[in-house]
This record gives C-alpha cells, structure tokens and sequence, in this order.
C-alpha cells in the first residue's frame, strides 16, 4: 500500500511543477516571438511530428522528432518559447498515440505532458547558466560552438528525461532505479543525440544554405527517416521473431521436460490416489461410526449410544453405577410446532434444546436425543437422588423459558423422568424404561419431574396391558352400550337418551370407563371406539325408531377431542348416517367447551361443514373449560350441556346456584336450549325447573340401563318425573312429543 502512494505523489509533484513552469514560460514569453517563422514552427510541431513517432526496441520509449525542433526554438526564439512548443508538442503525440488505440488514463497524460515540461525547463536552465555564459552567440555560432552548445542540450535533456522516467518506473514497479535506467532509458539517447545533429543541420541551413542546397538536404533527411523507421520495423520484428522463436524453444523444452516428468508424475499421482484412497476410506469409516452413534440433526449422541455407556455402567456393578442416574425428557405439544410453523422451525427448535442441554450439563454427564422429541441424560457421579431432582428442576426452568425463531415467540414445556440404577437392572433398556416410565406420570400429574418408583411401574405396566386389550376389545365384543335417559324438566317426557360406553373385560370384569377412556384418548383408538358407537348407536336409534311414540328420538354422539380435530371425522359421520339409513337431523354431535375453543377458527370450519349435512350440534362440560365468548357467539351449537359440578354443588336450599343462573341466562341469550346432567335430588330439580332448564338427566329419574332394559321401559311409555310418575297420561305424553323432540345421549364416560 505505501509503493502506490509514493507514485502517486511522484506524479503529482511533477504535474504540479510542470504546471508553474509553463505558467512561467507563459509570463516570461516576448511578444516579438510570434512571427511567421515560430508560427510555422508550432503547426509543424503539432500536425506533422506526432505522426513520425516510432516505438523504440527494448524500452517503454517513443521516438520523437520533436527534439530537434525544440532545440531550433532555443537557438532562434529563447528557452520559453521552447518550453512552450514542449508542452504542447507532448499534447499533439499523446492526442495521436490515443487516436491510434493507445490507451492512456487521464493522470498517466497529464503525467506524460509536464513531465516534457520540466525536462524542457531544466534543459531552460542549462541553456541560461551554461551555455550562454560561455558567451556563445545565438546567431552567429561557429561550428565548435554550435556543437557544444547542441550537445550541452542533448545530454540535459536526455538526462532529464530519461532520470523523470526511471524515477516513475522504479516507483510504480517496485524495482531500483539503477536497474531501470540502464534496461529502458539509456537506450533512449539515441533520439536526443540525433535531435541535435538534426537540429545543428537545420541551423546552418537556414543561415548559410541556399534554396537548392535546403532541398537537398530535405531529401536526404526524408529519406534517412524512411530507412531509420524501416530499420526500427525491421529490429522490431526482429525482436518479436526472436521473441517468438525464444518461446517456442522454451515450450518444446517445457514440453520435452513435461514427457520426461510425465511418467513419474503418473507414478505420484497413482500412488497419492491410493493413499487418498485409504485416506477416505479411514474418514469414512470414522463418518460412519460417528453417524451410527450420533444424531444427524443435533449432532447429539443417538440412542445406540446410549444404550452402550448404559451397558457399560451395568458392567460396572451397583457399587458405580448408583453414583449415576438416567432422565428422560419429552416436549410436550412440539407435533404442534411442526403442524403450524413448520418442519424447518421445528428442527431449529430441536437443534436449540441440543445446545441449551449441552450447555446445562457437567462435561462428565451426557446427553443423547433417542428420536423424535425425546432426550436422554445420564447424569454422573451425583450424591444422591435430591440433587438429581435439583438439576432436573434446573433443566425445566431454563428449557420452559419461551424461544423466538423467525419472528415466531414459541413456548415450550416439557416433561422429565429421573430413574436411579437399581440392582433388578440387568439391561441398558430397562433402566431407560423406568425413567420412561416416571416422565408418563409427570405428564399425567402435570409436575414437570418425577422420580421412578416400583408402584409407578406396575401402574404404568397395568395401564399398557390395557391399552393392547383395548385395542382388541371391539372384534373381541367386549364394548357395550348403556343407555340414561334425557328428560324434559317442564312435563317430564322422554326427551332420549345417553349412551354411556362401557368395557366388560374377561379377565378383569368391568372397567370404569374413567381408567379406560384417558387410555384410548392417549393412544390413539379413542378414534376406532368413536366410529364403532357412531355405527352402533345410529343401527340401535333407527330401530328404536320404529317403535310407536319413538319416532323423534335424536341420538347425540360425543366426539373427543382428538377425533374432532381429525380430518376424517365428516367422512365417519355420513358414513355411519348412510349405513343406518339415519336421517342427519336425527344425530347430534356432543363436543366439549375445551376442544372447541382450543382452535376457535377451525373448530367454526369444522362444525359449520357438519352442520351443512344436517346433523345437530352441543357443546358439552360447559363452564369447566375456558371460553371465548366472542368465538363462542360464532360457534353454530343448538344445545349446550351443564356439567354435573355445577349441579352437585347447590344445597337444599338452593345456596351456590349463581353459576347455573349465569348459564341459563347465557345460553337464552344464545338461542339456544339447555341439558342439566347429574340430577340426583328433588331439590336440585325444582332449582332447575325454576331456572327454565329445558332438559335433565341423572340418577334421579334412572340410571344407566342396558338396551334390552331400556327397550322395556319404552315399550312401557312411562312419565320419568318422580312426581308425576303416577299421574302418567299416555294421550298426553303422545302429545308432548310431537311438540318437544327427544333426544338420545351418547356419552363415553
């Protein structure tokens, strides 16, 4: 970086003293200079002497026929009308050189032009402190006289110019100076030399010579210029032949140099090949068993990993191995990240819990992601279980804080099993499996960590031998359907029924549908279940149908969350309507508040298609879940169900129904009609019948029955009120069912 600046400034300093001594030779320029004789001089300078120009061989030099010329003006017109005539005559060669397909940038001209005027200026000098002091006049010189005088300006002008040059090449090449002077300058002596010879000739020509011995002379300098331009062509091309010949001789001896290396070189490479051969065949098996124990998107160690330090610790026995102890981790709801944000957010979001573990963590423990959302930690060398729980504790803190990738603010919860080494442990997976085990029930109880026991563990165990038995227990006919009756709370008519789901298992007998259901709902089948009661209930509804005062019976299907949320819900429903030859209106769809609004947008999409076939729809559990009321207005529900807490929980005197008020005044507002479930007492009844609740059901009026009971009792036509049970009127309840439409219930639990 310094070279270029000290060139730049070399140029400047020249450009700028050029210019002070051509405003110099301007001021200091006599009037009685301009005559017929320097005005003919001048446009012979400008117009005719660019175009004699010839390229020097073996230099970075033009010869130019302005030397003589500038010489003459010294002698016949003084040094500032010779500085002058150098300026512009380095103008007229540049123009011309440019026009000719030179190329020159702008400094490079300006350079080249006051470069020729401070080398005039300093050939100025020389003229006024040496040669006219010796008294030599500039009219009358003899021919000793007029020779040193010429030679006095030749050799400064060479020195000037040539000394400028190599100053300017030393700095813009980096070389010394010395080197530069005898390689491109010295050569150029020539032209100053023969300046001066032809500047002397022209001298006595023009003071001494007559007309014919000028045109003599004319001829014999148009024809030395002929032959010395043709013999600089001829070097030139001399040069260039050398020059080629030269680089031809350099490639067939590079080329006779690359056959003999060709065979060696050929050797090399085979052997270089081999050894990168081997070379990549050591990598890659080194990529191999790290990419075999290793996680491709974290980078973490993989569950083989695991597996085998957890084996090694076994090895080790309990007396090491209870030093150690195994966490499981899992993100909750992360399907939800992929679903909404994308698999990108979601791998960023995995790739993010690597690291944050990795920078919690000790260098002696270690982290492992076994796939999906699932991580593993062995923690080592840990005191006793307390300060297990105390990192675990730590992890879910940091973990849980919210992340923002991409604009996106994504909250992230987890759940994490702590299981210690235990002497019953006799395989790496089992271990693993109690900590599996213990991060379930923190999911369950909502804790965030817990620690395994070997009650958790027959709980788990029992809990996944139900859920294979479920999986089984429809083409096994152990599912069976109870049914509760739906009455009308104003003249006690049979408004339907709920069908409550209920397993009979052969070896365990009945299962509450309670243990069952949070099962079916967590695996998966609840979906199964769901399709079965939609088949089963609509066939039964269509047969009950037939009996007399039955035809208006409405079957109304709970839908868990999980299968409302699945795409092929309206396909399950006209499916079950088609094979049962149900009319839509007949069915209603029983949601809960909580799945409704989790997606309120979805969920106006969902139920709005349904409501297009024509089924009914309920919102059920209201009031135990949290409800958007602005969505809620939205939302196309005909009924909407009371939970039995609210019911349970007014006294015998009606004390704590403030909450059942607020609802039948929600629900009128709505437009819509009211079910009240968990009717156990006659005071909670009159309490709603005063209320305006449409609807009831509860132990009450009857229990769950099977269907063939409950086939009786409708063979029987009965009134379900306790009061008017005896009071029953047959004509009237015939009646009452063509002006109130009954409904049928179907519930899971």
């Amino acid at each position: 970086m310094i070279q270029p600046n000290i060139s730049h400034i070399f140029k400047i300093v020249v450009i700028f003293l050029g210019i002070i001594f051509f405003s110099f030779a301007l001021f200091n320029l006599s009037a009685d200079v301009f005559n017929l004789n320097f005005v003919l001089l001048f446009v012979f300078t400008i117009f005719v002497v660019p175009r004699l120009t010839l390229k020097l061989p073996y230099s970075n030099f033009w010869a130019s026929f302005s030397e003589p010329l500038i010489f003459i003006t010294f002698i016949f017109f003084g040094g500032e009308s010779a500085i002058i005539l150098a300026t512009f005559g380095m103008i007229a060669n540049c123009y011309y050189l440019k026009s000719s397909g030179f190329s020159f940038k702008p400094p490079t001209i300006l350079f080249n032009i006051f470069s020729s005027t401070l080398s005039t200026t300093i050939v100025y000098f020389a003229w006024v402190f040496i040669v006219q002091p010796i008294s030599i006049s500039q009219q009358f010189l003899s021919n000793r006289n007029l020779i040193t005088s010429l030679g006095i300006l030749a050799l400064t002008q060479f020195l000037a110019t040539s000394t400028l040059a190599a100053l300017f090449y030393s700095l813009t090449q980096n070389i010394s100076f010395w080197q530069t002077w005898k390689r491109d300058c010295f050569s150029s002596s020539m032209t100053q030399v023969i300046g001066a010879g032809m500047a002397g000739i022209i001298y006595k020509l023009v003071i001494l010579a007559d007309f014919l011995t000028s045109v003599v002379m004319f001829t014999i300098f148009t024809a030395t210029y002929i032959y010395y331009r043709q013999s600089l062509s001829e070097i030139n091309n001399a040069i260039k032949k050398a020059e080629l010949s030269e680089r031809e001789k350099a490639e067939a001896e590079r080329s006779r140099a690359e056959q003999a290396e060709k065979h060696i070189t050929e050797l090399n490479k085979l052997l270089e090949n081999e050894e990168q051969n081997n070379e990549v065949l050591r990598q890659s098996k080194k990529d191999l068993e790290h990419s075999v124990a290793h996680d491709f998107l974290t980078g973490l160690p993989n569950r083989l990993y695991l597996i085998e330090r957890l084996g090694l610790l076994l090895e080790l026995g309990i007396d090491i191995s209870n030093k150690y102890f195994v966490m499981f981790l899992d993100l909750n709801r992360f399907k939800y990240i992929n679903d909404n944000l994308g698999h990108t957010i979601g791998d960023r979001v995995l790739k993010l819990i690597g690291k944050r573990l990795t920078r919690l963590l000790r260098d002696e423990d270690t982290v492992a992601r076994l796939g999906g959302d699932e991580f593993a930690i062995v923690l080592n060398n840990l005191s006793s279980i307390e300060e297990a729980q105390g990192i675990a504790k730590h992890i879910h803190e940091k973990l849980t804080q919210p992340l923002r990738l991409s604009g996106n603010l994504i909250f992230i919860d987890l759940n994490i099993g702590i299981a210690p080494f235990d002497v019953e442990h006799q395989k790496p997976e089992e271990i693993l499996r109690d900590a599996d085990i213990a991060m379930h029930f923190a999911k369950e109880k909502g804790c965030g960590v817990a620690v395994f026991t070997k009650e958790l563990r027959a709980s788990y165990l029992e809990k996944i031998n139900l859920e294979t038995d479920l999986r089984f227990a429809i083409e096994r006919e152990e599912l069976s359907m109870h049914y509760q009756p739906i009455i009308s709370l104003q003249d006690g008519e049979l408004i339907g029924f709920e069908a409550l789901l209920r397993w009979n298992h052969p070896q365990r007998g009945f299962i509450s549908p309670a243990q069952f259901i949070p099962i079916a709902e967590e695996s998966g089948s609840i979906i199964s279940i769901t399709k079965w009661i939609l088949c089963n209930t609509t066939k039964q509804l269509a047969q009950w149908q037939k009996l007399s005062g039955c035809e208006n019976l409405i079957v109304s299907v709970n839908i868990s969350g999980k299968h409302f949320a699945d795409r092929g819900l309206f396909n399950d429903v006209s499916n079950a309507l088609a094979i049962s030859n149900l009319s839509p209106f007949a069915l209603k769809l029983e949601i809960t508040e909580s799945a409704a609004m989790e997606n309120a947008q979805q969920s106006i999409q969902i139920l709005s298609r349904l409501k297009q076939i024509g089924v009914q729809l309920s919102i059920d559990d209201f009031g135990t879940g949290y409800s958007s009321l602005n969505y809620l207005h939205h939302l196309p529900f005909d009924t909407l169900k009371i939970d039995r807490s609210f019911v349970n929980a007014t006294g015998e005197n009606g004390e704590n129904s403030e909450i059942l008020q607020t609802i039948m005044s929600l629900a009128n507002n709505l437009k819509m009609r009211v079910i009240a479930e968990g009717i156990e007492t006659e005071t909670q009844l009159a309490l709603l019948q005063n209320l305006g609740c449409h609807y009831g059901q509860g132990y009450l009026m009857s229990k769950p029955l099977p269907k063939d009971e409950m086939e009786k009792l409708l063979y029987q036509k009965r009134n379900w009120l306790p009061f008017l049970q005896t009071n029953y009127d047959e004509t009237t309840v015939n009646s009452s069912n063509q002006a109130n439409l009954p409904v049928f219930l179907i519930d899971l639990i």
